[in-house]
């Protein structure tokens, strides 16, 4: 029996391990932990600890550790199997039950290699479109109608799908493969008592490849030439290929985006290409479809501002408002969110040809916030001037306001719709948040520090970092244990953060990448489901190294916490502050190095100083902040 690996991740995200081993160990609550006696050797002292944040146990004594399936076998004798049916049965899972022969097995692996040629299917496509193209003066005489050039055709891929049903039968000998349907390039057609049609999908089209963030072509868009219909077609859902997750032109503008600063969402491939024309390489597209919150958090791995551009009719603003419902939930205090609405009778291309480029950059910058359009999305036909069309503004504000996160800009829009409803900001609070469903620092207003918590000395007697926790030598295997300890810090993060650690050198650049990808798939997860999630995996070793070092407490004779020992939520922010620090001296060094390599290219190229002075003043920054957090 197989069971997925994605099933045992969810199911250890959502069993309790303290409960799990308290069914067969008395533990008693010591800080942050649980604490007993060890159920696998013999002691008179607890050193037996299982951390309900980390979702893990382990002895100081013996050295045995694991997660709540490991407990079960380790403890109650049971098999892996066993195990987790026995954890699935308590939180209401059905257990994924697959007898896999080896005849299964083998034609599972045929599938398999079957999907990951579709990807060279599509670039083999994608290769005879950009032949076409050369030889179609009608395609080339419109992509130079519409000002593109070349050599930005060639950067992404512009090609030709030539007149004909079959014009890809001379690219693919065999027209019958089942991987042209797969892949969405051929369609086939079989009507009641007729034999089978297959036909090009894309024909007479100007072709836009869509490329992931690995740069693998994965589908295609086409633009008709001349007056058929639709005017654009996308390639069909497939293995490889789904549109409410891929965004066109992020694989070209991913190093532009970071030299901008933002990114552009527009909303056609050839408002992309145009802009990348006309010096806007930071440009990307929603493929045919809504722009979604799978859209947005792809987004946001890659900047923390996005600026999304929408034509000011009806469609314009629809589109907007569903952009909207996306971002809510990723609009942290560290993001920048806006919406750019052109006049009706201009798209970015257009605009910039008759404004200039300086004038739609004008246009980006002052592009509304997303706290601004949420408050007109919430007003749009109620009368302020009643109670009824302020109570009605209410209404429509509350779901926007709940999907975002909680942080500063969530509060401040609290008091800002509040006072449009003509109402105490305590008022409405407690009008969406009723007391029992409230914490106690939401209801209060503002962030309260533990009744627990005590500032520390700096004695020798008193509580001290160095014994209860080791501080790994390298910078790198200090910031993997706090985010694995506690996951929830990587959304915290900034992209420039994000880049920063998964660009880092094997073994830990690997190990933050997987991170992330975790977080974007899953959310964030205890170290019991990521240690699961990790075996098997090219930075397993450094992990389990790097937790190994994590805090456990030093209990006194009667497995009691000191007295001056400070409180979990102390002890997060104090892991929190570092991380912070260390990532600052990081990004430090990082822009040094990048200083230098501006210093030298500008020898050949006078617009890298350019870059060189930028860099300077975001170090400088750093810099700046880094002191001024040391002396505080």
């Amino acid at each position: 029996m197989a069971i997925p690996q994605s099933f045992i991740q969810e199911l250890l995200a959502r069993v309790d391990v303290v409960e799990v081993v308290g069914r067969y160990v008395q533990l008693k609550k010591g800080g942050a932990n649980f604490m007993g006696l060890c159920p696998f050797h013999g002691e008179k002292s607890p050193s037996f600890s299982v951390s309900p944040a980390k979702q893990f146990f382990h002895c100081f004594g013996c050295g045995k550790n694991g997660n709540a399936i490991g407990f079960l076998m380790e403890h109650a004798g049971m098999n892996f199997v066993e195990a987790v049916k026995d954890l699935a049965q308590g939180v209401g899972l059905q257990v994924p039950e697959e007898d896999i022969s080896p005849q299964d097995r083998e034609r599972a692996a045929q599938q398999r290699e079957k999907q990951a040629t579709l990807t060279d299917v599509l670039e083999k496509a994608g290769e005879s479109y950009r032949k076409h193209l050369k030889s179609s003066p009608k395609a080339v005489g419109y992509l130079k109608g519409r000002g593109l050039s070349g050599e930005i055709a060639k950067q992404f891929g512009l090609g030709y799908a030539p007149e004909g049903w079959r014009s890809l039968a001379s690219v693919f000998p065999d027209y019958q493969d089942p991987l042209l349907a797969e892949s969405g390039l051929v369609i086939v057609n079989q009507e009641d008592g007729q034999d089978e049609k297959r036909y090009d999908r894309f024909r007479d089209r100007v072709m836009f490849p869509i490329r992931n963030v690995k740069g693998e072509c994965i589908g295609f868009g086409g633009r008709v030439l001349g007056e058929g219909t639709p005017k654009y077609l996308n390639s069909p859902e497939t293995p490889v290929f789904s549109k409410g997750r891929e965004l066109y032109g992020l694989f070209e503008a991913r190093h532009a985006l970071r030299d901008a600063g933002y990114v552009l969402v527009t909303e056609g491939y050839m408002d992309v290409v145009a802009l990348a024309q006309l010096g806007f390489p930071n440009a990307v597209a929603t493929l045919g479809t809504a722009c979604t919150a799978d859209h947005v958090q792809k987004l946001f791995r890659f900047t923390d501002a996005v600026v999304f551009s929408f034509d000011g009719d009806g469609a314009g603003r629809r589109a907007a408002r569903k952009a909207l419902d996306g971002a809510l939930p990723y609009a942290s205090d560290v993001r920048s969110v806006k919406f750019l609405f052109l006049p009706a009778e201009h798209d970015p291309d257009s605009y910039i040809r008759e404004f200039g480029k300086e004038g739609f950059a004008h246009c980006v910058t002052e592009a509304m916030p997303l706290s601004r359009f949420l408050i007109e999305v919430a007003r749009e036909g109620c009368d302020l001037h009643t109670a009824e069309g302020r109570a009605h503004m209410a209404s429509n504000a509350k779901p926007l306001w709940m999907a975002l996160p909680e942080g500063a800009l969530k509060r401040q829009l609290l008091g800002e719709i509040a006072s449009l409803a003509d109402l105490g900001t305590h008022e409405l609070q407690e009008l969406w948040l009723p007391p029992q469903a409230a914490s106690p620092a939401a209801r209060s207003g503002s962030f309260q520090k533990s009744k627990d918590y005590r500032p520390r000395e700096r004695s020798p007697q008193n509580w001290k970092r160095s014994n209860v926790r080791q501080i790994p030598a390298g910078r790198a295997n200090h910031a993997a244990r706090v985010l694995l300890s506690d996951m929830a810090i990587w959304e915290d993060l900034s992209s420039e953060d994000h880049n920063l650690l998964c660009d880092l050198a094997p073994p830990h650049g690997p190990l933050f990448a997987w991170l992330d990808h975790q977080h974007h798939e899953h959310g964030p997860q205890p170290w019991g489901a990521l240690r699961e999630g990790l075996r098997g995996h090219e930075s397993e070793d450094l992990a389990v190294r790097v937790m190994a070092t994590a805090f456990s407490p030093v209990l006194d004779e009667d497995g009691n916490l000191p007295k001056d020992a400070p409180t979990p939520q102390a002890l997060a922010h104090e892991a929190q502050l570092e991380l912070r620090g260390m990532l600052n001296r990081m990004l430090i060094e990082s822009l040094k190095a990048q200083e230098t390599e501006a210093i030298e290219a500008s020898k050949n190229d006078p617009s890298a100083l350019q870059r060189y002075r930028s860099l300077q003043t975001r170090r400088r920054q750093l810099e700046s902040a880094h002191l001024a957090a040391q002396e505080t």
